[in-house]
């Protein structure tokens, strides 16, 4: 088995290279970067063969296909920081569509069998019919960022190239994620690393953060890879799946948490900058088509997520253990 997973040098990558070498310690692992900077241990530990490639061209992303002709693709490269997509719609939209068009095309051309996962985004949803009802794949589409338009995109592909070609593709739409390794222009990261640097003296005590009042639903990032997985060999050719955990929290629930879980008091500080320009008041999500076809369930709670994420912290700030705080 030939396994090639796109944007391999992210964080949900790591993780998710993690769960496919645990699952088959004789696979062939490949993973693709965008810049040699992406690169990390993880490679070589794993033992995952880097690739750097641009999958906006389309000679680029036909040749890396040829090159591996890989059994499975999870296709997770892209530009993925919603506000980012406000300041670039362009880049976002030529990255997230060109890469997954040409990786598609790539499959087709050369006749491959291959199945080909294609990461999307519960943003697809906007803010959904409102009220408290679960959002489902039957739910419309409403995009509230460029990066929702680009991941509509990804998704409408995807299911074309299966009507029209028989490409075998899984289409993802995860909730939000967290966990261990994120970048700290997510806010919970931030809030971590914020929380863990007045630990230690390092910055006043004090958490700078945005709009508090929305309401998310999050996964572990283990949990979400393991459902990745499980969709790209359990699913059938044009499924759709959220990936989520059924619990919606709003962020103000989830930084007093963080804050009781703090060494030391620290101060919240609203910084309007901090804010969208659109911002979904909540998203909620049903993962009941994904446990109905591949027996999938969250398994890691929110709070042990929020723990970990501190206590990664706490290891790369203060070279603490990384256990309960």
């Amino acid at each position: 088995m030939r396994a090639l997973v796109t944007g391999a040098g992210g964080f949900v990558g790591g993780h998710l290279l993690r769960q496919l070498r645990e699952g088959d310690p004789a696979l062939a692992l490949f993973g693709t970067l965008y810049a040699a900077s992406e690169r990390n241990d993880a490679f070589e530990t794993l033992r995952c063969e880097a690739l750097q490639v641009d999958l906006t061209q389309p000679d680029a992303a036909g040749g890396l296909v040829a090159q591996v002709r890989p059994d499975r693709i999870f296709h997770l490269a892209g530009q993925a920081y919603v506000p980012r997509s406000f300041e670039a719609p362009w880049e976002t939209l030529e990255t997230n569509i060109r890469g997954t068009l040409n990786l598609l095309e790539a499959v087709r051309r050369l006749g491959l069998d291959t199945r080909l996962l294609v990461v999307g985004s519960a943003d697809v949803y906007g803010a959904g019919p409102g009220g408290d009802r679960a959002l489902d794949e039957s739910t419309p589409f409403v995009p509230s960022s460029p990066y929702s338009v680009s991941k509509i995109a990804q998704d409408m592909l995807a299911w074309q190239y299966t009507r029209a070609h028989g490409v075998f593709t899984v289409r993802m739409r995860p909730f939000n994620h967290i966990g261990p390794g994120q970048q700290t222009r997510y806010a919970i990261s931030d809030w971590a690393s914020q929380i863990v640097e007045a630990e230690a003296g390092k910055r006043e005590p004090v958490v700078h953060v945005g709009n508090l009042s929305a309401a998310r639903d999050f996964s572990d990032v283990r949990d979400v890879v393991r459902a990745y997985v499980l969709a790209i060999e359990r699913g059938k050719p044009g499924d759709v799946f959220n990936v989520c955990s059924g619990r919606a929290e709003t962020m103000q629930w989830i930084l007093e948490y963080m804050v009781r879980r703090s060494r030391v008091p620290v101060e919240i500080k609203v910084d309007p900058a901090r804010f969208r320009p659109v911002d979904i008041p909540r998203l909620l999500g049903d993962y009941s088509a994904l446990a109905a076809r591949t027996g999938w369930r969250p398994e890691i709670p929110l709070e042990r997520s929020l723990d970990d994420v501190l206590n990664e912290w706490r290891a790369r700030v203060q070279g603490a253990p990384t256990g309960d705080a």
